[in-house]
């Protein structure tokens, strides 16, 4: 949910946005490595945005951060301008998803967290106000921290790792296709994600309608 949808909605440029989380992962990935093949997965979710009088409601805030520091441990090696394709990087296996693993989630879990937690921390909130977190499903262990970060019990958390995997940009959106049926109106609930680059952040809305 970028700054730019807010901007076009709250300008009147856009009475509706569509934002759209789609990955077809399983083209990208060496199934004879288990660092990766066995982590990801395709999927997509849409989340419509529109225009509310209603104050109480919508996207309050968000922070989002990055650090290209991490390019060397998550990205595909090439295939883009820098490295473009030829029969050599085909031949080496360089056009795959390419992680580090220990060292992506290092980082992950302290930036999830941390950008999470300092989301709660401007807001003047904490655990007992959100109803719910929506974490980016990439690993347990880094939703945890992120959960016990922000003061939230397992049962504020949405996790659907198990069944689909890391669809990276799809994996919120299917939470809350998933949870959908448990919202309710007013409930607060903090977006959190972390992808290559590396790139992170987290946003807090107030959900705007009953559900059931």
């Amino acid at each position: 949910m970028s700054s730019l949808n807010r901007y076009r909605i709250k300008s009147g440029q856009n009475k509706k946005v569509l934002v759209i989380g789609a990955e077809r992962l399983s083209f990208y990935l060496d199934w004879s490595r288990r660092e990766t093949a066995v982590l990801f997965g395709d999927g997509a979710g849409a989340v419509l945005l529109e225009a509310t009088e209603d104050e109480s409601i919508g996207v309050k805030d968000s922070i989002l951060k990055s650090d290209g520091s991490g390019r060397h441990y998550l990205h595909m090696k090439a295939g883009g301008s820098l490295k473009p394709a030829s029969a050599e990087t085909v031949l080496n296996k360089e056009h795959f998803a390419y992680q580090e693993g220990q060292a992506v989630f290092k980082f992950a879990v302290k930036g999830m967290a941390d950008v999470s937690a300092e989301l709660l921390e401007r807001n003047q909130l904490t655990g007992d106000d959100i109803a719910w977190l929506v974490p980016h499903q990439a690993n347990l262990r880094i939703i945890d921290a992120t959960a016990n970060r922000m003061g939230l019990d397992k049962e504020k958390v949405m996790i659907n790792i198990q069944k689909y995997g890391n669809t990276t940009a799809a994996t919120l959106p299917l939470c809350l296709w998933d949870w959908e049926s448990q919202l309710k109106k007013g409930d607060n609930i903090v977006l959190a994600a972390f992808g290559g680059g590396f790139t992170w952040g987290a946003t807090l809305l107030t959900w705007g309608y009953d559900s059931k």
